[in-house]
């Protein structure tokens, strides 16, 4: 991913810079991740006619394990093991 992308992920809703296509998914991820949103039948149902349901599961699985994996490295004040780090420009 571009550094541009990763720079500009807070403002994915109205970024030209994501296609309608991950500005969904990311909509989804953070429905699945924000406490107190929910995937509303409305948001559901257009991941339903973008992703087909073999897509959909993988997509909805790689979420929650980030989700959970990070729930519970903060809970266990797991540190960063920094296996990411941005390339130099």
């Amino acid at each position: 991913m571009p550094d541009a992308k990763l720079d500009a992920l807070a403002s994915y809703r109205d970024n030209p810079l994501f296609t309608a296509r991950e500005r969904l998914a990311l909509e989804y991820a953070d429905a699945m991740t924000v406490t107190g949103h929910d995937v509303s039948d409305e948001l559901f149902a257009r991941l339903r006619q973008e992703f087909p349901d073999e897509q959909l599961i993988v997509l909805t699985e790689v979420i929650a394990w980030e989700n959970a994996s990070s729930k519970f490295n903060r809970a266990m004040r797991v540190p960063s093991q920094r296996l990411w780090k941005r390339a130099p420009k």
